[in-house]
Formats: C-alpha cells, sequence, structure tokens
C-alpha cells in the first residue's frame, strides 16, 4: 500500500501492523513539535499596531513588541500542549494526526497537561513583568477562549468561527496594548474581518477538498454547507476592503503626503483577490503555505509593505 493510500484510508490509519511514525530527536523532538513553531509565524501580527500607527521605529515599541512576540508563542504552545493532549484518542484514530507527538506515544498525555498549564502561566506572568496588566489580559483571554473552543466550542456553528478569528485579532491588538498606542476603530476592523476571511476560507477550503469526507477530519464541518462557508467567506472579504478603504482615507483634508495609504489599497486587494483564488478552488487549508509559497502573493505583498510603510510615515 502506497503512503497517499494510507493517508486516505481511515482504516489504514487504524491498522495495529502499521505503527505510528515517532517524531525525530525522542522526547525533545517531540515537545519542540508539539509546540508547533511552524505556527509561530502568525504571530508577527503583533506588530501591525505599532507598525499602523508610524512607532514601530522607536526602540521602546520594537522592544515590547519583540517581548510579546515571544509570550505569544510560549502561549499559542501552551494550547497546542493541552488540545493534544485531549484530543489524543481521536488523534490516533486519524490518518494523519495519529503520528503527532502524544497520539504516537513519543510524549507522555501527562507530561503534556502539565506542562500545557505551566507555559499558559508564564506567559501571563511574563506578560505582566515585561510589559503591563492589559497586556496580560489580552494573553489570559486568548487562552482561556482556546481552551474553550478545544474542549467545548469546537463544534458549535458561529462560535467556533468566532473563537478561532479571534486569536489573529489578539495578536494584531497586543502589540498596540503592550507598547501603549491607542488602537484605530478602522484598524480594530480590518484585523477582525480579516481573520473571520482567512478562517472561514480554510474552512471553506477543506469541504471543497474533502467534500463529504470533511467532517471525519474535522467534525465541526459537520455543522455548516459549503454555501454558508462561502456566503462568510465572500462577506468578511469584502468587509475587510471596506474597512481598510476607509483607513486609508481617514486622512487630513489636503495632506498630500499620505497618499501613499490610499494607493496601498491596490495592492492590499489585489492579494486578497490572489487569496481568493486559492480558497475557491480548495487549496487554502494551509494558509501559512499559501501565502509564503505564491510568489505573487509574496511580490504583492511587499509592494503592500513598502507603500503602507511609506503612508504611515509620511513620506
Amino acid at each position: 500500500m502506497s503512503t497517499s493510500e494510507i493517508e486516505a484510508s481511515p482504516k489504514a490509519a487504524a491498522d495495529p501492523a502499521d505503527p505510528p511514525r515517532p517524531p525525530r530527536g525522542g522526547l525533545l523532538g517531540g515537545l519542540v513539535k508539539l509546540a508547533r513553531p511552524k505556527q509561530w509565524v502568525k504571530n508577527v501580527l503583533v506588530f501591525a499596531a505599532p507598525l499602523a500607527a508610524g512607532r514601530i521605529d522607536e526602540w521602546d515599541v520594537m522592544r515590547q513588541c519583540l517581548y510579546i512576540f515571544a509570550i505569544f508563542c510560549i502561549a499559542a504552545s501552551s494550547i497546542y500542549y493541552v488540545n493534544d493532549a485531549f484530543d489524543v484518542e481521536s488523534d490516533r484514530q486519524h490518518p494523519k494526526k495519529r503520528y503527532r507527538p502524544i497520539a504516537s506515544g513519543v510524549v507522555p498525555v501527562k507530561l503534556a497537561w502539565v506542562l500545557g498549564p505551566v507555559l499558559a502561566v508564564a506567559s501571563i506572568v511574563l506578560s505582566v513583568v515585561l510589559c503591563n496588566r492589559g497586556t496580560a489580559l489580552i494573553v489570559g483571554l486568548y487562552i482561556a477562549m482556546h481552551m474553550l473552543y478545544s474542549f467545548a466550542f469546537k463544534h458549535v456553528q458561529v462560535l467556533d468561527l468566532m473563537m478561532v478569528a479571534s486569536g489573529f485579532l489578539f495578536r494584531a491588538m497586543v502589540g498596540g496594548v503592550a507598547a501603549d498606542i491607542p488602537l484605530s476603530r478602522w484598524f480594530l476592523l480590518t484585523a477582525g474581518f480579516g481573520s473571520l476571511f482567512m478562517v472561514a476560507g480554510k474552512r471553506y477550503s477543506e469541504m471543497v477538498l474533502m467534500g463529504e469526507e470533511a467532517a471525519k477530519t474535522r467534525a465541526s464541518l459537520a455543522n455548516y454547507s459549503i454555501t454558508y462557508l462561502r456566503f462568510v467567506w465572500q462577506m468578511s472579504v469584502a468587509v475587510t476592503v471596506l474597512t481598510y478603504s476607509l483607513w486609508a482615507f481617514d486622512i487630513p483634508q489636503g495632506d498630500a503626503t499620505l497618499a501613499w495609504q490610499q494607493l496601498s489599497l491596490v495592492p492590499f486587494g489585489f492579494v486578497l483577490l490572489r487569496y481568493a483564488v486559492y480558497v475557491d478552488a480548495g487549496t487554502a487549508g494551509a494558509p501559512e503555505d499559501v501565502v509564503l509559497k505564491d510568489k505573487v502573493i509574496v511580490g504583492l505583498g511587499f509592494a503592500w509593505l513598502l507603500m503602507f510603510v511609506l503612508g504611515v510615515f509620511h513620506v
């Protein structure tokens, strides 16, 4: 039987004659893999608010962003530890998730149950010590909401989308809170609906790709129709463009130095349109892979970032 056949067959996944392959590096390697370092790229969103405010070039602000980036990596990893410990039995029956460190037996379940809460508490304490209480509150809410998602709300319609999207919104907010920077209402709306677009697009792609089998790999998808998820991601991307446009044109009358903000709407919109191609085709199940591997998106992203920076710094 080929590797693709093994991954595609639920029966093959449960075959005791074909035990899960343990991660390389033994227990330490398993703990690192369990922390999902590949997912830490999402935490670059903590730089968004200071950048939008034009204060990212201040060392005190940058230092706070670096602190909160590391803190969010710890907080996110604590959630992965607890989530995988909670889902260990179902993961062992899954054709791909059975290779995760806990499901494969490399990391003991009890150790994950201990390390998860320890990392969660450590991230909150570090937020207070290195940043401020507002930052600790956001980190605490981020952890609490995702723990509740894992334990209780993973299969609750709409609420599951909201809770996952909130993780991206918290990341976008926390950099500003840590550096005591006021958050623009348009920034928050753009971040919020942009996050919903990413989450709903990912779920939609999974349904397009897997069809009727989608609910077997992610049970929450059984609660949705493909037309509903299409409505959600199309609505959210439209609102994202609208709120970004309101930010871009919210400039003092006659201030020509901020024209770059308006021009940045062009690459911003085309990045979303390009990404929507993957969503519609059902190939946006791993957003980080799409963004990093598509040269057009990368090019448009750099163009947007350049115009964005020129705009916020009034060049």
